[in-house]
């Protein structure tokens, strides 16, 4: 995919930010890439790395943790990493 038609690191999903971070590793794994494209790579890598950072950090944030009082009925919820 050319830079060009790379959509902003912001406007990929998740699923299209990993994908994109698998080939970078891939690419820089095999060796192929010249210094300069490597330098590239690994920048665009970092970026793709910390954007799926936070959007995994964002879900956790709205994942909620089902309270349940002693006979097992729920009873409400709390932050997932409340304790």
């Amino acid at each position: 995919m050319s830079e060009t038609a790379m959509p902003e690191i912001t406007e990929l999903s998740f699923e299209d930010a990993l994908k994109r971070l698998e080939t970078i590793v891939h690419r820089l794994e095999s060796g192929d890439a010249s210094l300069e494209e490597s330098i590239e790579l690994y920048g665009e890598g970092d970026r793709l790395r910390k954007q799926c950072e936070a959007r995994l950090q964002a879900a956790q944030a709205r994942i909620e943790r089902l309270t349940l009082d002693a006979s097992g009925t729920p009873t409400g919820t709390r932050p997932f990493d409340a304790a």
